[in-house]
């Protein structure tokens, strides 16, 4: 039998975790907009942006400007000097294969980088170009040989992220150059969320309003903070870096007309049209 003390100093430490828990947990969404030709950062606060000044990963402040969200055009949610995807992360995905011992990373290219509301625009020659709904990780902070148990303090927040692909040129080239980094190929948005369990988020993609892919971040084969850790041997991470971390289920092409959503929990929804290109 447990003691009244015993019990009490347990209900105690309970709430204490709780508490602590609760303040860890303070989720901001970040976005990136355009009034009036100017880009800056804000806060979301329900309809609204609070603008914020200063380096977005480094104690931004609040200028006491608020603006309201219907008023701006939202723009991709960071500008990263580097863009690394890891491919083959779900086994919904790879299907009957087995999955390899290491996280398979591939570059795209920042110019392939559009945001909310931004064309998808199909290049001439392509026949066959799939949309890849994926929860991608945002940098907060340098990182270089980072452990698995460092890695969440080196992730600012996520958003939602397409991995636009074109899956004969995937097959035919030598590397995914064009396959994945042309222009357009990587639609960010609309807003980067900070406080999140990353490991438990539902990553969603509609072609047209008809759902096509659904997954949790809890089935991820390699997860944030072992991605993470890996790239940053590799490669230097710095702010505003993002990773795309793989993408659920199977895909399909898309045309000229259609539109894709990518919503990812407690993000949002990212929407992209796909438009033709002039040949």
């Amino acid at each position: 039998m447990i003691s009244k003390t015993r019990l009490l100093a347990c209900v105690v430490t309970l709430v204490g975790t709780t508490s602590a828990a609760t303040a860890q947990t303070q989720v901001t969404k970040y976005v990136r907009y355009s009034l009036d030709g100017q880009a800056a950062y804000g806060i979301v606060d329900g309809k609204s942006i609070h603008e914020l000044t200063g380096d977005l990963f480094d104690s931004p402040r609040k200028t006491g400007v608020t603006v309201a969200m219907a008023d701006v055009r939202l723009l991709a949610p960071c500008e990263p000097s580097k863009v690394i995807a890891a491919g083959l992360n779900y086994q919904s995905h790879l299907g009957e294969r087995e999955p390899a011992e290491y996280p398979g990373l591939f570059a795209k290219y920042p110019s392939a980088i559009v945001g909310p509301k931004d064309d998808i625009v199909i290049p001439p020659d392509s026949s066959n170009l799939h949309y890849e709904g994926e929860l991608v990780l945002v940098i907060g902070k340098k990182a270089k040989n980072v452990s698995v148990d460092e890695a969440s303090e080196y992730i600012f927040g996520v958003t939602a992220g397409n991995d636009v692909s074109e899956r004969d040129w995937q097959k035919a080239d030598l590397q995914w150059l064009r396959a994945k980094a042309s222009d357009t190929f990587a639609p960010l948005g609309p807003a980067i969320t900070r406080g999140l369990d990353y490991d438990e988020l539902l990553v969603q993609t509609r072609l047209n309003g008809k759902l096509r892919q659904s997954g949790s971040s809890s089935d991820l084969i390699f997860d944030p903070e072992t991605i993470v850790s890996y790239v940053s041997r590799y490669v230097t991470l710095l702010p505003g870096d993002v990773i795309f971390t793989g993408t659920p289920g199977t895909t399909s092409a898309m045309k000229p007309g259609d539109s894709v959503e990518v919503e990812v929990e407690g993000v949002g929804v990212l929407r992209n049209q796909v438009a033709g290109s002039e040949p």
